[in-house]
């Protein structure tokens, strides 16, 4: 097991670069955080939604991290084009490692259509008591408010598309999680051998995927990973697991390529997080990044107290506007209200601390109140934006 760091709170690189030091933010706080927890630098990052931008490569590289994962197409259309495609590394002029993402064993997998976790055994996810069962007798177990909410128990399995839900059988999933886990394990290892042959190092083949698919959409998830693991421990195989750092390590020569801007969104590129429903958001999270920088600039190395807390608390408040989940949860027209809000809370606290900071009348209860609220990143220093 590798564990590598993320942008500080999921900002969508391919937009915010725009102020190349929003994007430096995003990499310095993640990495900063890894280390407190870690005590050490991380290797490599998840760059938030898989978005890649050449311009991050040298705050990738000033913050130690040496490689990262990028959408499938980020390296098959790389410049120039990888000799091996995804099945091996490449490095970007800047000295970025970029690993691709394999499409064949991502398929398996994540495809709503005939990916692993649509099995007719599996539990239906979307079948809770919390919204089945009579409401009288579910009342005291949902929201406080009394609205319906999802509590985890499901009695039902998926059945089948359109149709009426059978209950759910343990047995039945277990067996269709261990069979698919052996038809997981049979490809990889034929796409591993047809590969081998025509290439200088043995292939890679990168399986990325989110990690609340494993236990929360798919239940069974996380067993299917257990026989999965324990075929490729006890039975006879003709590939091992590895972390990308240990490929680094034992094939450290690889192509030089740029790979190419890109996302693992819908169709590949920003559409996701830039579009009709949420465009209007991204004049307020550039404008705010422009003042922060601004602010770093202006009031340098602050000695005052209060105003270097209402300096840090605009730099808490900035990288939570910034969250690609907000945009995402627009777009997919769920709890809109709230992503919303929350854009505009977070906007609107960075704004009214940037006219106070800049007026040197700093509202001491205001400032208490949302560091209270938005207390996430304690050690953060605002001088990153400088």
């Amino acid at each position: 097991m590798e564990i590598i760091t993320c942008g500080a709170t999921h900002g969508y690189f391919p937009i915010l670069y725009v102020n190349e030091k929003a994007v430096k933010a995003q990499i310095a706080v993640g990495v900063k955080t890894y280390e407190k927890y870690f005590g050490k630098k991380p290797n490599g990052i998840w760059l938030p939604e898989c978005g890649y931008i050449p311009e991050a490569d040298k705050y990738l590289k000033e913050f130690g991290i040496k490689y990262i994962i990028t959408e499938t197409h980020g390296i098959l259309y790389a410049n120039p084009a990888p000799v091996y495609g995804t099945y091996a590394p490449i490095v970007s002029p800047e000295g970025v490692i970029a690993f691709g993402r394999d499409l064949e064993s991502s398929r398996q997998v994540w495809s709503s259509i005939n990916g692993y976790p649509g099995d007719f055994n599996y539990r239906e996810f979307y079948r809770d008591i919390g919204y089945d069962v009579d409401y009288d007798y579910i009342k005291p177990y949902i929201a406080s408010n009394g609205a319906r909410v999802h509590t985890g128990i499901k009695y039902y399995r998926i059945t089948g598309k359109d149709c009426e839900k059978d209950l759910y059988n343990l047995q039945w999933a277990k067996d269709s999680a261990e069979k698919q886990a052996g038809h997981f394990f049979d490809s990889r290892e034929k796409q591993i051998t047809s590969l081998a042959s025509s290439m200088s190092n043995p292939p890679i083949i990168l399986c990325p995927y989110d990690a609340e698919l494993y236990g929360h959409w798919w239940y069974e998830g996380p067993y299917w990973l257990y026989v999965l693991f324990k075929k490729i421990y006890y039975d006879k195989c003709d590939f091992k697991l590895i972390t990308p750092s240990e490929y680094i390590e034992k094939y450290p020569l690889m192509q030089v390529s740029t790979p190419c801007r890109s996302s693992w969104g819908a169709n590949g590129y920003s559409e996701v997080w830039l579009n009709q429903t949420n465009d209007y958001v991204h004049r307020h999270l550039h404008v705010a990044a422009d003042r922060m920088v601004e602010l770093a600039n202006l009031f340098p190395d602050e000695n005052n107290e209060l105003k270097k807390s209402a300096l840090n608390q605009c730099a808490r408040e900035l990288l939570l506007a910034q969250s690609s989940d907000w945009l995402f949860i627009i777009t997919n027209g769920t709890m809109v209200d709230y992503a919303k809000k929350r854009i505009k809370d977070h906007i609107g606290r960075f704004t009214k601390l940037y006219y106070q900071i800049l007026d040197n009348n700093i509202d001491k209860d205001f400032l208490n109140d949302i560091q209270e609220k938005d207390c996430i990143f304690p050690e953060i220093d605002y001088m990153i934006y400088k």
